[in-house]
């Protein structure tokens, strides 16, 4: 009986060890690559002697032939960005990325892909920055789109290089994309690189997939067909919109003011979008928006949870609210319609996540998304808000842990290895007053291990106050007093 006693109890534990795994990276990761987990750190190369050039991360090179590329702004009041030569918007550029397996890369080596490029400096307050962002657009000779896979990542034609700049540490981007990747079902996969712009090297980048579909299960799984004007689902952006008057829709929540900024169509593309096609996406988000707004929550018939992947909508509030991410919401803020017909969010841009939001301050002590867009009529739903402490709680006992997101930080730091010091060398000069772009000044760390501790600091203080905290949410789902005269009655 004993022996039948402790037999049980070992099954027991290895069943839960199997449920939990998942949720502590440092046991094993849920598919989402993670390259510092994944990829052999730096170990020298024994057939030079350290002048050369060399790297464990994907090289890219970009060559213009020395013409300026466009998109930065023309002056301080950020109303116009400079063009090329011919007015567009981008230049060609040719692309080479060596990333070989097992070895270190060198500017030398034969690349795994050559590509020519569409290239632009990418972002919003960014533009601003010595070390910029770019969007890139791979094509062929023709100007066709020519998807290629880049370090690891699926094949596509649209791709982001973020530039870390004002983040310090280079790794916030980086850390929350796949952490986001851990518990919703999408969040752009990235990879770490170094940058060689017309023989000039640039510094650490993030090599990050743009919020797009795309072919074969990469990326968001949508279709369109502009023969038969149709589609299986739609991306949207909420931020200051698109040049390209087509893709700005006026929905509900901007028609009625609830919204400050704009929603543009991010997907379909503006070779595939139709005029019916924009009216139909603003109809459907539209009446959407109305269904959050008409205080049905807890109609079988009418109810926002026939619209939305509940889930997602929870892990997008922890996961910004846990990193004080408050451009989300209303800037860069991604919101897309998946072929199953349930709205989902997508995380994007944690740059000034952790308390590096360069305008002020970041408040660890309050919650602020119960006031934001679609969530101020999510959070009037007690079965919302009750979603939302059962998976904090969840997320808290894993991937989220102080334990796992230390040990994630550290990891990855000691795996840019060599790399930081080289991307300083270069960009070492911001950590000096005269450059300080957060206020107040001693916000403003003076070296790179003082970044990583200040984030870290920001982090777990957050953390620990969520902690106590979290269940003050339950406050703004008291019971609507006018609930009665607005929902449908069966």
């Amino acid at each position: 009986m004993k022996f039948k006693l402790l037999g049980a109890a070992a099954c027991l534990l290895a069943l839960i060890a199997a449920v939990c795994a998942p949720l502590f990276l440092t046991q094993e990761p849920t598919g989402r690559y993670h390259q510092h987990l994944e990829q052999a750190g730096y170990t020298p190369c024994a057939d030079h002697d350290g002048t050369v050039f060399c790297t464990h991360l994907p090289l890219l090179q970009i060559e213009t032939g020395g013409v300026e590329i466009p998109g930065r702004f023309v002056d301080q009041t950020a109303t116009a960005v400079t063009a090329a030569a011919d007015g567009s918007d981008y230049i060609l550029c040719t692309l080479t990325v060596t990333d070989r397996e097992q070895e270190n890369n060198h500017l030398s080596d034969a690349p795994q892909v050559s590509t020519s490029a569409q290239i632009n400096i990418r972002g919003r307050s960014s533009r601003f920055f010595d070390k910029v962002g770019y969007a890139l657009r791979l094509v062929d000779e023709r100007g066709e789109n020519a998807p290629q896979a880049l370090a690891g990542m699926d094949a596509h034609h649209e791709w982001v290089l973020h530039g870390p700049y004002l983040d310090k540490t280079l790794i916030r981007n980086y850390m929350w994309y796949n952490l986001a990747g851990e518990v919703m079902d999408y969040a752009p996969n990235v990879r770490f690189c170094e940058v060689v712009l017309n023989g000039d090297y640039q510094g650490v980048y993030v090599l990050t997939e743009s919020i797009t579909a795309g072919a074969n299960g990469s990326r968001l799984e949508l279709t369109v067909d502009r023969k038969d004007n149709t589609f299986s689902g739609y991306l949207l952006r909420c931020d200051s919109g698109s040049q390209t008057p087509i893709k700005n829709v006026d929905t509900f929540s901007v028609y009625s003011y609830r919204f400050p900024n704009k929603v543009n169509i991010e997907y379909p593309g503006v070779t595939n979008l139709t005029e019916e096609m924009a009216e139909a996406i603003r109809q459907d988000f539209s009446a959407f928006e109305k269904t959050l707004y008409s205080f049905d929550y807890h109609s079988d018939t009418y109810g926002y949870e026939n619209l939305i992947d509940v889930e997602s909508f929870v892990d997008y509030f922890i996961l910004n609210e846990l990193t004080l991410n408050y451009d989300a919401g209303w800037l860069s803020t991604y919101i897309y319609k998946g072929i199953d017909n349930r709205y989902r969010m997508c995380v994007w841009d944690f740059n000034s996540a952790c308390d590096n939001y360069q305008e002020s301050f970041q408040n660890p002590f309050s919650f602020q998304f119960q006031y934001g867009l679609w969530y101020v009529m999510l959070m009037k739903d007690p079965g919302f808000v009750n979603a939302i402490l059962d998976r904090y709680e969840q997320l808290r006992q894993g991937v989220l842990s102080d334990e796992a997101m230390n040990e994630y930080i550290d990891e990855t730091v000691a795996f840019l290895g060599p790399a930081v010091e080289r991307n300083f060398t270069v960009w070492g000069y911001t950590f000096e007053e005269e450059y300080d772009m957060l206020i107040p000044a001693e916000r403003n760390p003076r070296s790179f291990d003082e970044a990583v501790d200040d984030l870290k600091t920001a982090l777990f203080t957050r953390a620990d106050w969520m902690d106590r905290n979290i269940h003050t949410l339950q406050q703004y789902s008291a019971e609507s007093k006018t609930k009665k005269f607005n929902e449908h009655t069966e």
